[in-house]
């Protein structure tokens, strides 16, 4: 029951945090997340016991319908799920928040048992049930504890995934029946979907129908509007949370269903994705460039990086697919880091404009460096994990299409510009404000949330098999899979067949 005790222990922590006073609320809150760490690390140490195969519980629910506790992970969902948990500890220490703390604390456990839901949920009902409920308590976060337009920026996020989420409800539906038509029962299991022979044109329109939800919680162009306005407007925690965990949901669906489940849509869509992952790329680049708020530079960022892991995804290789998970994982940490650093100069100098400071290299030297570390690993600077992922995901997309390729490295290059333009203006020339000489620099508890994230960066883009020797197993597993399925000829020319896989890999 590894499993189930990692999805409900911050559901019960939640719970008894309602007990724990005020005072002591944060220091519960740590203790709890980090046994939820400490959980999911033992899951990655009982993962490798079992040779890397998938581990499951399944429990039967409502069998007529075909509705089962189903639970399980592999190479691809495992280390999302202890990202999840990495960052929501890390995020606790970081929290500097005195308003309605306990509230706070117990949206951000609630927030947490439900991504764990959604990475390793294997019955699509589960899934949708943990995809839906992670709205609440980020609705929650933005529209209490936000900035000023607060209320619309959570309605407009709440409305945006609700609206795709209703054509992923239609697309389970239609897969329960379209399993009963075949075999005679309902199910709604994930791996029992994944064995039907789906004919191509019915695979097209459930592609779109899980797409959108997808798209959207991505966010891929044109759905990406509500992002940025989100970012903004939350409070650091809920930026941290919300770049560094709960978009990779939207990315995650794309590989956890569309690829098995849709082999010859996937084809078939593949290259109009890629198109708009470029277009994300490249124009979400030139807007972060012309923006003034150093939270928003990041923001448009994090669009652009969702769109090199989409070229990955839908490279459909063992490169591109596994460097877009271990990407995933980076980014989760690059982004997640780069929002706790605004937030700690946000709450020294209550402002998020560029041109209001400068100079802060002399003022706040450790906070300086340690920004500059976690700024390169988002460019992809080699020996970052940015790179590793950045690169694996580019080269998958190579051999599908240089073109694809080159103008994906462009917007990466971009990415150098508006990133060292925004810490040259911010950190370097003229101290454009007095009242910043006397900015502290980090303290003790704020170094204690940044350091470790820090240190995986840079462990990761020297070590990065630490994680892809893992994700490497569940993505030819994945290809393999989608090989034998798909009924189109050119898909199955374009993956390359399993025995090809296990011969080039040595599996």
């Amino acid at each position: 029951m590894e499993l189930s005790i990692v999805l409900f222990f911050p559901l019960f922590a939640a719970f008894f945090g309602f007990f724990v006073d005020e005072k002591s609320i944060k220091t519960y809150a740590i203790i709890t997340s980090f046994i939820e760490l400490c959980l999911t690390l033992f899951l990655w140490y009982k993962f490798d016991a079992i040779n890397n195969s998938i581990m499951l519980e399944v429990i039967p629910f409502i069998p007529n319908l075909g509705i089962n506790y189903i639970l399980g992970i592999d190479g691809i969902s495992l280390f999302l799920v202890i990202l999840s948990a990495f960052i929501c500890f890390v995020s606790l220490i970081s929290l500097n928040i005195s308003k309605r703390k306990k509230h706070l604390i117990i949206s951000i456990l609630l927030l947490e048992m439900t991504m764990m839901g959604v990475f390793i949920s294997l019955d699509a009902i589960l899934f949708y049930i943990f995809w839906e409920l992670s709205l609440i308590p980020m609705l929650y976060i933005i529209g209490f504890w936000g900035s000023e337009n607060k209320i619309y920026a959570a309605i407009k996020f709440f409305i945006y995934t609700f609206f795709g989420s209703i054509f992923m409800l239609l697309g389970l539906i239609f897969m329960a029946y379209l399993h009963y038509k075949t075999t005679g029962s309902y199910s709604f299991s994930i791996l029992d979907w994944q064995r039907l022979e789906i004919p191509k044109n019915t695979q097209i329109w459930l592609f779109l129908a899980f797409g959108i939800a997808f798209a959207i919680k991505t966010p891929l162009f044109p759905f990406h509007t509500w992002l940025p306005y989100a970012h903004g407007k939350a409070p650091t925690i809920g930026s941290i949370l919300l770049a560094a965990v709960l978009l990779k949901m939207g990315t995650y669906g794309f590989v956890r269903f569309s690829l098995p489940i849709f082999p010859d849509a996937s084809y078939y869509f593949a290259n109009f994705i890629c198109i708009i992952a470029i277009i994300m790329v490249i124009y979400t680049s030139f807007i972060a460039f012309y923006q003034k708020d150093i939270k928003q530079v990041i923001a448009y960022s994090s669009i652009a990086h969702m769109g090199i892991i989409m070229l990955g995804i839908f490279s459909m290789s063992i490169e591109g697919i596994s460097g877009a998970i271990f990407f995933m994982v980076s980014h989760g940490l690059v982004s997640g880091g780069l929002f706790m650093l605004v937030g700690f100069i946000y709450d020294r100098a209550h402002t998020k404009e560029m041109a209001k400071f400068g100079g802060l290299a002399k003022i706040m030297p450790i906070y300086a460096t340690i920004f500059c570390i976690m700024i390169l690993g988002g460019i992809g600077l080699p020996l970052t994990s940015g790179f590793v992922g950045e690169f694996l995901s580019l080269l998958g997309i190579f051999k599908t299409s240089p073109w694809f390729a080159v103008l994906g490295g462009f917007g990466i290059i971009m990415g150098a510009i508006y990133s060292l333009n925004l810490y040259k203006l911010t950190f370097f020339g003229k101290i454009t404000n007095k009242a910043n000489l006397t900015l502290p620099d980090l303290k003790a508890f704020e170094l204690c949330a940044i350091i470790p994230i820090l240190v995986l960066v840079l462990v990761l883009g020297v070590f990065p098999n630490t994680l892809l020797a893992w994700i490497n197993d569940g993505v030819l597993n994945l290809l393999s899979f989608m090989y034998d399925k798909a009924s189109d000829e050119t898909t199955t020319k374009f993956i390359k067949s399993a025995n090809e896989l296990r011969m080039i890999y040595g599996k």
